[in-house]
Parts: C-alpha cells; structure tokens; sequence
C-alpha cells in the first residue's frame, strides 16, 4: 500500500515509573520491523553490557542521557512507526508528576492515549492523574495496557481487580465506557502486544497493535464547527492575479465548499466562498486539517487574526474567560498578573481575575489557592483587553485552546482549555 494511502492514527502514551512505557513502545518498533539494525545492534550490546538476558527495548525510546542512566522517561518523544495498513506517531510522555507539563503538550495533539498499568501494583495515584490529563485533553479513545502480566502468573483475576478499580475511576469523569479499551500484556515478553499470548487464553479480544489498526481517524476526530483563522492575506500583486485577494490559513472542525456562506470576525461581515486554492488547485471543498486559501465574493474587512465561520454557527465572543490551566512554567501564577494570551494566531492582554482553584486530578473537587505553580492544574478567570471569539474546549479543541506568554521573558506559562 502507498504510504500516502495508510490512515494516520496519533498516540500518547502514559505510565508510572518502571510500568513498563518505554518497553511497549520498543517492543512495537521491533516487532513491527521499524528500528535500524544498527539500532538493534546498539540495543543488543547495551543490554549485554547490563548482563540482561532478554533486549532491553527501553533503550529504543529513551535517547537522553539521563533518561538511560536512571531508566525514566523525561522529555516528550515523538516516534513514527507504521504496518501496512497506518501511520502511526507516539508521543512518549513521561509519568513522574514533576514531568505532567510534559505530558499535557506531548498529548495536546494525539487522538488516543495508551495508559500502562503494572500489574503488580494495579491503579495508583500517577493512574489517577493520566487518565485526569487524558479526560481535560477530551482523548477520543483510551486504551489501558495491564503491563508485566508474566509477573503475575497472567492472572484473570489480577486484570479484571484492576479493571474494576479503574472503571470505578471513569465512573467519576464524563468519559463513556465505550472510549475505554482493556488489553493485558507482556511488553517484554511480546505478549498481546503484537501476536496472541498463549498464556492468557481467557482474553478475547485484539492485541494491541490489532486493536490500533482498527481505530479509524475519522471516528477519531471532534465533529465541531468550521472555524479558519486567518494567517495571512495573500495579494500577489502579479498582471495575472492583479486582483486577487485571498485570506489563507489551516481550517478545524467542519468543512468548507464554493458556495458557502460565511461570516467574518470580528467585523460581522458576510459573504460567500467564491475559491479554494490549494498551491496551484482550485477545490470544490477543503477538509478539516487542511491549509488553503479562501477568496470570497464580496470586498470585507479581513486580516491577520481574524476568523472565517459559516454563517449561523458563529463562535462566543467575550472578554471574560473561564478555563482549565495547566501551569508549564516554575514561576507561579497568581491573581492580577497579566500576560499576553494567544489563542490560535490571535494574541491579547489578558490578568488574571481570580483562581477558583486547584484541581485534584483524582475526579475529588477543588482545594481553594492563591496561586498555582509548576505541574499545577486549576480554574482560572481571566479578564481580555478585547474579545476572543473561542468555542468550549469540549465543543472544539482548536478554537477552545490557548497559551499564556510572560509579557517579559516571552516564555509560555501556561496552557489553557476554554470551559
């Protein structure tokens, strides 16, 4: 099959220290023929030296020093591997609480999260936390891998205890059943992570690269509504295209056709789609996650910052903002600080009008705070120099997203999601 051809699925995976993540991932590249021979050459001659007697597929994903010297993942890894059938890319998160920044932009962009469990010590409080994450994050689909199952004789019993107790924990989110797929495996031994395990003849289902195969992107995707910001106005300024006037940009949510009528933000204007260019194509139509150029029939006020909408489905337009922050940055975040808030390619002032709390990433509520640090997730009101025109983050994950930028050093502080 064509490369170009395969579906692309977009994971993050996520799991306590020593669960076994960075195995899983090995394992899925050296059995699906995607590591170099040099590669497994290296992998072969460091886990020699360690006096290990089986491959130490770790040693695949983790490529910062220190992650090799403790055997933790710290930094987000992007890797890509693929079957006949999809592309796939992992975000290797790490699991430590003091890495959760880490974890929430490494996931920011994924369809599917894989939250490892050992089997040894079933949920636990960093379980509670990535599942947390992945729920704020509004995964399409969670798959839980009940990890080193050859430790624990690959126990029927075992897997459905910690099946039971994670469920009582989805049981307490708005995740649906039907989003959550259980698979008990063995990273290191290769069981139910590509082939059959003959040893856990009571589980029916796929493994797990079978059961990735099967998700379909399609069924992955927000259905919201069309929302193009626009980047930049494109006049060429050439005899040939003398007057064409296009707005470009990368469309979310829904599609956009010829023919559509459409509304301009800020300014209220409407008009209809008269073109969409796509370097030298013109389409009838662009799809979600495609960048292209509009031009419209009529002459509006459009420029850098503003949004294209169709008409009737216009976005909220506000100057006060609730929202969920994740704070990325060491320097904490308190009432009446300002910064630059950006949200798609708009960027306003933006204080901080009240915390409302800090969140326990247990599904238990709230403890008040006057301030949120590092790896702290809370509820925050913000008061706008002028209105955004934003969508929920539950409604849609693009127009509900935003960073906050210190306003001196212009480093990113937080990341917001829109209530």
């Amino acid at each position: 099959m064509n490369i170009q051809n395969r579906k692309l699925i977009k994971i993050a995976t996520a799991g306590s220290v020593d669960d076994g993540k960075s195995t899983l991932i090995g394992r899925l590249l050296y059995d699906t023929q995607s590591l170099t021979t040099d590669k497994i050459e290296a992998i072969e001659r460091s886990s020699r030296q360690r006096g290990y007697d089986y491959l130490d597929f770790s040693l695949a994903t983790d490529g910062l020093v220190a992650e090799r010297e403790q055997g933790i993942t710290i930094d987000v890894a992007h890797i890509y591997f693929n079957t006949d059938k999809t592309n796939f890319i992992v975000a290797d998160t790490p699991g430590h609480v003091e890495y959760t920044r880490n974890m929430v932009t490494g996931a920011s962009t994924s369809q599917v999260a894989i939250i490892l469990i050992d089997a040894r010590k079933g949920v636990i409080e960093q379980t509670y936390r990535h599942f947390f994450i992945a729920n704020l994050l509004r995964m399409s689909h969670v798959v839980v891998a009940i990890n080193k199952m050859d430790l624990v004789e690959y126990s029927e019993d075992t897997f459905l205890k910690i099946k039971a107790d994670f469920d009582a924990l989805v049981a307490k989110s708005n995740f649906g059943e039907e989003q959550i797929t259980f698979i008990p495996v063995s990273a290191l031994k290769g069981e139910n992570v590509t082939r059959k395990s003959e040893h856990m003849p009571w589980y029916v289902g796929n493994t797990l690269l079978d059961h990735l195969e099967v998700l379909e992107p399609e069924d992955l995707q927000e259905s919201a509504a069309a929302r193009f910001p626009v980047q930049l106005v494109i006049r060429p300024k050439t005899e040939a295209y003398h007057d064409f006037r296009g707005f470009s940009g990368k469309l979310y949510g829904n599609s956009l056709s010829v023919g559509d009528r459409v509304t301009v933000l800020p300014s209220g204007n409407e008009s209809t789609i008269k073109s969409i260019h796509f370097f030298d194509q013109e389409l009838e139509s662009a799809a979600p996650g495609s960048s292209v150029v509009l031009t419209l029939t009529d002459e509006v006020d459009c420029s850098r910052g503003d949004m294209i909408v169709k008409s009737g489905e216009t976005p909220q337009s506000e100057k006060l903002l609730s929202a969920t922050i994740c704070q990325v940055n060491s320097k904490p975040l308190q009432v009446g600080q300002k910064y630059t808030l950006q949200h798609g390619v708009n960027r306003v002032l933006a204080k901080v009008d009240r915390i409302e709390g800090k969140v326990h990433a247990d599904f238990s509520g709230t403890e008040e705070t006057d301030q949120l640090k590092l790896n702290d997730i809370g509820k925050v009101h913000f008061r706008l120099s002028k209105p955004i025109h934003f969508d929920s983050y539950h409604q849609s994950k693009s127009n509900g997203a935003f960073i906050l930028i210190d306003e001196g050093s212009y480093d990113t502080v937080s990341v917001g999601f829109i209530e």
